[in-house]
């Protein structure tokens, strides 16, 4: 396993990740946001990547429909994703996360079946480019976020894989580690975020291992099920900023080289 954290995309990213000694960069490329500048400059960002020695180990697009609500495929989306998916190859970077929204217009069985043929275009599309496909855990403007949509929509789609978030399944109220137990065999990406949940509501997204996950047990799951993967540190608190926020980095790139062995 290597650790890398989410920075903006930007050129200057590769250069701070390589001063924090990680690994990799994710960037996500979110609902209502321009793209044009960072799908223009992939070149760019690879000849930094080769420069820094910082790879790109995630893209994904958390927000969008990409199922309308006569259940079809959102052509635009689906282009957007296929364009993401590029400049993933472009970079070697090799998983490209999302998600799929639920109509309510429609049954269960109609999303599921709509979530499928858009997921199978996009297995199919990264699959001649070295790029896999994960859906995220996250429950923004996505239903594929549990056990009972991966056993539907996974079970049916052998190579679609799951990028995971401990803190999602948190807040959700379900239980992480039972859900890293069945199915950690299809993580393809990791992402390390804090959660704190008191009386029941989220409260803040501390450094990961300021928090309440059980992070040891949760790493002792992921090495049985073989994990060899990517740990993407994710900063998500309004709390955590400036010079505190970057103490909390500190903090959790120690604490997680201990649970790594380095």
């Amino acid at each position: 396993m290597h650790m890398g954290i989410i920075k903006p995309r930007q050129l200057a990213s590769f250069e701070q990740v390589r001063s924090l000694g990680l690994s990799y960069v994710e960037f996500t490329c979110n609902v209502n946001v321009d793209l044009s500048d960072f799908l223009a400059s992939v070149a760019a960002y690879r000849a930094e990547s080769e420069r820094t020695g910082v790879a790109v180990a995630s893209i994904g697009r958390w927000g969008p429909d990409r199922v309308a609500k006569d259940g079809s495929l959102i052509e635009e989306e689906l282009q957007t994703s296929y364009r993401l998916i590029d400049a993933a190859q472009q970079l070697g970077c090799p998983v490209f996360v999302c998600g799929c929204n639920y109509v309510e217009e429609l049954s269960l069985y109609d999303n599921a079946t709509a979530a499928i043929a858009y997921f199978a275009k996009l297995i199919e599309y990264g699959g001649s480019r070295n790029v896999r496909i994960a859906t995220y855990n996250c429950h923004w403007n996505s239903y594929v976020v549990d056990a009972n949509a991966w056993k539907l929509i996974h079970g049916h789609l052998p190579e679609l894989g799951i990028k995971y978030d401990p803190s999602h399944a948190r807040y959700a109220g379900q239980d992480y580690l039972q859900e890293a137990r069945d199915w950690g065999h299809r993580f393809y990406h990791v992402h390390l975020k804090g959660s704190v949940v008191i009386d029941g509501k989220r409260f803040d997204d501390p450094p990961a291992g300021l928090d309440q996950t059980d992070w040891p047990t949760f790493m002792s799951i992921l090495y049985a099920q073989g994990y060899a993967g990517n740990l993407s540190i994710e900063p998500h608190s309004a709390t955590w900023k400036d010079e505190l926020g970057e103490k909390g980095i500190r903090f959790t790139i120690d604490y997680f080289r201990k649970l790594l062995f380095q």
